[in-house]
C-alpha cells in the first residue's frame, strides 16, 4: 500500500502524461475508473522511506461537469483526498493553464505547480516570476520542468513530499488544537478541514453573499458536507451542477439547500441577465488574467512561430488534406518494408526451432499423438501465426506515437473536419474516429466526450470502418502473398477505403435515420509542433505491444485450442470439412461463394473474427498452415540454432536498415534482395486464393461486422438495438461490397 497518493491534473498537450511517465517509468497499470468508461493509469515511485502513488487524471480544460472526463479529475480530488496534486501548466500558453490550477486550488488541496516547457517559453521570450506565481496562488509551490529532458521532476517529486506532509503535519495540529478552522459536521459524516490560508476566488460581491448563505446553510441545518468543502460545495449549487444538485438533495436535510439555491439563482441571473455559471467563470478568468499579467512578460508578441509558419501549410484547405494521406501512405510503407524482414524472421523462427524443438521434446516424453498435434498444429500455429506480426504492429505503433506526441495528430483532426460536416457531424467526431485506427473499443467510449447523443450514436456507427490495429495482421499476410511491392500500397487503400465508406455511410445517415437536430462550432486546440522523445514514444508503443501480445497469450491462444478441438471432433475425424469446425463453417460457405471465397476454411476464419479481427490469421494458419511434415520439424544441434537465430536477427536488422533508407526518393538498397520471402501461411494461402479473391476478401474483413468487444461496447453506450442494427447492416453492406469486387473484377478481366 501506498504512503502517499500524488494526483496529476493539467490541460491536453501540457505534457503531463510526460512528467508522469517521468515520475514512473515502466511502473505502471492502465484500466479503468470504476463504474467508468474513462482509462485510469496509476504507477508507483520510491522516494527515501516512502511509496508513492501517481494517479494520472484524464487531461482537461476545467472541472466543470461537462465531460466524463471533468467528472472524472474533480470526483477523485474530491472524494479520494490525495494528499497532493501536481498541476501540469503549459509554460507558454500560462493563461489558459491556469484556469484550471484555480479551479483545483478552490478545492482546498494542496497544490504543486509543474511548469513544464519552460525550455520553450525561454526561447519564444516569455519570462515567468515563479516567486511572484506561488505568492499570487496562495503559496502553493512552482517547480519549472522540461519533462520531455527530465529536468526539474526531482525537484518537483521533492516538494510534492515536502508539501504533502506539511499538509498532513497541519491537519493534525489543527485538529488536536480544535483550531476554529475545523469543523466536525454529524457524527455519521467526514470532518473537513477548511485552512484559512487556502485560495479562493473573490467574486462579485452579491455571488460572494449567496456563497456565505448557504455555507451557513449546511452548518445550521446539520447537512453533512461528506468531505466537501462548504464554499465549494455552495458555488457549485450556484453553478447548477446537476451532479452535485443531486447529491446534496439526497443528503438529509439537503432539499431545503437546493431549493434556497435555486431561488438565488433565479434572482441573480436575472440581476446579471446571463447563466450564472458563466458570470463565475469569467469572473474567474479575469483572476487568472490578472495574475497572469503580474508574473508574465511576453517578448514574442506579434513574431510568428515555427508552428504558426508550419501551419500555413500542414493546415491548408487545399493541401492539408493530400500532406495528411502522404503522411498515412508513408506510415504504412515504414510498416511493411520495415518490418517485413523481421517479420521473416519470427516466422523462421517460430516454424523452425521452436516448432522442431517441442517436436522433440514431446517425441522424447513419448507424447500421445494427440498431445503433439494439439501443441504444433494447435498453438504454435495458431499463436505463432499471429505473434509473426507483432513486429509490424511495433512499427505502427510507434509512428502513430510519433504523429501523437509531435502535435501533428490535431491537426489531421482539423483538416478533415469539413468531411464531418459534409456528412452531418460535429468536428470533435475526428478525434474517436481518429482513435478506432488503433482500437474501435476505446474510440466508442471516447465519443461521450461529445455532447450531442444524436452526433455520439452516428459517430459510433462509423467508428467499425477505420482500420484498427487488429485489422493490421490479416492486411500485412494477404498483401504480402499477393501483391509483393504493391502491398504498402494495398493496405494504405484499405485505410481508405475504411474512410471512403465511413464518409458515405454517415453521408446516407444522416440524411435519413439520423438527421441533424442542432449545429455547434468546432473547438479544437492545436498543440505546438514538439519533439518527440525516444523515451516517450518507447512507453506508448510498449504499452500497446504488450496488450496485443497480451491477447495472444490469453484469448488467441485459448481460441488456439479451441480451434484445433473442433477441427478434430468428432474424435478421430480424417477430414476438416466433416469436423464440428468444417461442418458449421460449410453451413456458412455459400453465403460467401458470389464474392470468391466460399470455401468452409475461409468461412470459419471468418467467424472467428468475430471474437478478435486478429483470428482470421490464427485461423488460417491452423485450418491452411497447420500441418508441418516430420522433415521440417528435424531439428539441428542447439548450437546452430541459436546462431541461426541471432544471425536471422542481425540479417533483418540490416535489411530493415536498407529499406528504410530506399525509401529516401533516388536511393536503392535493395537491389534484388527487396522480394520478401513468403511465410509459411503466406505459401499455404497462395494455394487457395488468387489476387482478386484475396483483395476481395480483405475488403469483406474491413467492412463487416466488428468484434465482441466493439459491439458490447455500443450495446453498453447506445443499446442492443443500436449494436444489432449495426452488425446486420455492416455484414451485408460488407457482402454487397465484397461481391462488386470480385464480380467487377471477374467482368474487367482480372483473375
Amino acid at each position: 500500500m501506498a504512503d502517499l497518493t500524488v494526483g496529476l491534473a493539467g490541460n491536453p498537450n501540457a505534457g503531463k502524461s510526460t512528467i508522469f511517465n517521468a515520475l514512473t517509468g515502466l511502473r505502471q497499470h492502465t484500466g479503468n475508473w470504476p463504474g467508468k468508461t474513462v482509462e485510469k493509469k496509476t504507477g508507483r515511485r520510491e522516494f527515501g522511506d516512502s511509496v508513492i502513488e501517481f494517479v494520472d487524471l484524464p487531461g482537461t480544460y476545467s472541472l466543470a461537469a461537462y465531460s466524463p472526463d471533468e467528472i472524472v479529475a474533480r470526483d477523485f480530488i474530491v472524494g479520494e483526498h490525495p494528499d497532493a496534486v501536481i498541476c501540469v501548466v503549459d509554460a507558454t500558453n500560462l493563461e489558459r493553464n491556469l484556469y484550471l490550477v484555480v479551479q483545483v486550488l478552490e478545492l482546498g488541496v494542496p497544490v504543486v505547480v509543474a511548469l513544464n516547457m519552460a525550455d520553450q517559453a525561454r526561447s519564444r521570450g516569455i519570462d515567468i516570476n515563479t516567486a511572484r506565481l506561488s505568492q499570487l496562488l496562495a503559496g502553493a509551490p512552482v517547480v519549472p520542468t522540461v519533462a520531455k529532458r527530465g529536468e526539474g521532476i526531482d525537484q518537483l517529486l521533492a516538494t510534492t513530499v515536502q508539501l504533502a506532509g506539511e499538509h498532513e503535519k497541519l491537519l493534525v495540529a489543527e485538529t488536536a488544537g480544535a483550531n476554529q478552522a475545523l469543523r466536525v459536521t454529524q457524527a455519521n459524516c467526514h470532518c473537513h478541514i477548511e485552512l484559512p490560508h487556502a485560495f479562493q476566488v473573490t467574486y462579485d460581491q452579491r455571488i460572494e453573499s449567496a456563497i456565505d448563505d448557504l455555507s451557513t446553510s449546511f452548518v445550521a441545518n446539520h447537512v453533512p458536507l461528506n468531505g466537501y468543502c462548504s464554499r465549494w460545495l455552495s458555488l457549485k449549487l450556484l453553478e447548477s451542477e446537476a451532479d452535485i444538485v443531486e447529491e446534496v438533495a439526497s443528503m438529509p436535510g439537503g432539499t431545503g439547500l437546493v431549493e434556497t439555491a435555486a431561488t438565488q439563482v433565479a434572482d441573480l441571473e436575472s440581476f446579471y441577465q446571463d447563466e450564472l455559471d458563466m458570470v463565475t467563470a469569467d469572473q474567474r478568468y479575469a483572476t487568472v488574467s490578472a495574475i497572469s499579467r503580474q508574473v508574465m512578460n511576453d517578448s514574442s508578441a506579434g513574431r510568428q512561430t515555427l508552428t504558426e509558419r508550419i501551419d500555413r501549410i500542414a493546415t491548408n484547405r487545399l493541401i492539408g488534406l493530400p500532406i495528411f494521406l502522404a503522411v498515412m501512405y508513408v506510415i504504412f510503407r515504414l510498416v511493411i518494408d520495415v518490418s517485413a524482414p523481421y517479420l521473416d524472421w519470427i516466422d523462421s523462427v517460430v516454424n523452425g526451432p521452436i516448432a522442431a524443438g517441442l517436436s522433440s521434446l514431446l517425441l522424447w516424453l513419448n507424447a500421445p499423438a494427440w498431445l503433439h498435434s494439439l501443441v504444433i498444429d494447435g498453438i504454435v500455429a495458431g499463436v505463432g501465426g499471429i505473434l509473426t506480426f507483432v513486429p509490424g504492429l511495433i512499427v505502427l505503433f510507434f509512428f502513430l506515437a510519433v504523429l501523437e506526441d509531435s502535435g501533428y495528430l490535431a491537426r489531421a483532426a482539423f483538416v478533415m473536419d469539413r468531411f464531418m460536416q459534409f456528412i452531418g457531424l460535429h468536428g470533435k467526431s475526428v478525434i474517436p474516429l481518429m482513435l478506432g485506427f488503433g482500437c474501435a473499443v476505446p474510440a466508442v467510449y471516447a465519443t461521450r466526450t461529445i455532447a450531442n447523443r444524436r452526433n455520439r450514436l452516428l459517430t459510433a456507427l462509423l467508428i467499425p470502418f477505420m482500420s484498427c490495429s487488429a485489422r493490421l495482421p490479416v492486411y500485412v499476410v494477404f498483401a504480402m502473398a499477393f501483391f509483393g511491392s504493391r502491398a504498402s500500397t494495398v493496405i494504405w487503400l484499405m485505410y481508405v477505403l475504411g474512410i471512403v465508406v465511413a464518409i458515405l455511410v454517415g453521408f446516407i445517415f444522416s440524411r435519413t435515420i439520423l438527421k441533424p437536430d442542432e449545429s455547434s462550432a468546432f473547438v479544437l486546440e492545436l498543440p505546438p509542433y514538439r519533439m518527440p522523445t525516444f523515451k516517450g514514444l518507447s512507453l506508448h508503443t510498449w504499452e500497446n505491444t504488450r496488450e496485443f501480445i497480451r491477447n495472444a497469450g490469453t484469448v488467441i491462444l485459448a481460441i488456439s485450442i479451441v480451434m484445433w478441438l473442433l477441427l478434430n471432433l468428432p474424435w478421430g475425424v480424417e477430414e476438416q470439412e466433416q469436423s464440428y469446425y468444417g461442418q458449421v463453417s460449410a453451413a456458412v460457405a455459400p453465403v460467401l461463394e458470389p464474392a470468391g471465397f466460399g470455401s468452409y476454411e475461409n468461412a470459419g476464419a471468418l467467424l472467428t473474427g468475430l471474437i478478435a479481427k486478429e483470428l482470421v490469421v490464427s485461423t488460417l494458419a491452423q485450418v491452411y498452415g497447420g500441418v508441418t511434415t516430420e522433415a521440417e520439424l528435424a531439428p539441428s544441434t542447439v548450437g546452430a540454432e541459436l546462431k541461426g537465430i541471432v544471425v536471422g536477427f542481425f540479417q533483418a536488422t540490416a535489411d530493415a536498415l536498407r529499406a528504410l533508407l530506399s525509401l529516401i526518393p533516388g536511393i536503392d538498397l535493395m537491389g534484388d534482395g527487396g522480394q520478401v520471402e513468403d511465410t509459411a501461411l503466406s505459401q499455404a494461402l497462395q494455394g487457395h486464393f488468387t489476387a482478386l479473391t484475396a483483395l476481395a476478401f480483405l475488403v469483406f474483413v474491413l467492412l463487416y461486422i466488428p468484434c465482441i468487444a466493439t459491439m458490447g461496447a455500443i450495446k453498453q453506450e447506445f443499446g442492443g438495438r443500436w449494436a444489432a442494427s449495426a452488425a446486420i447492416y455492416q455484414t451485408m453492406f460488407a457482402w454487397l461490397v465484397a461481391v462488386l469486387v470480385f464480380q467487377g473484377g471477374r467482368l474487367l478481366g482480372f483473375s
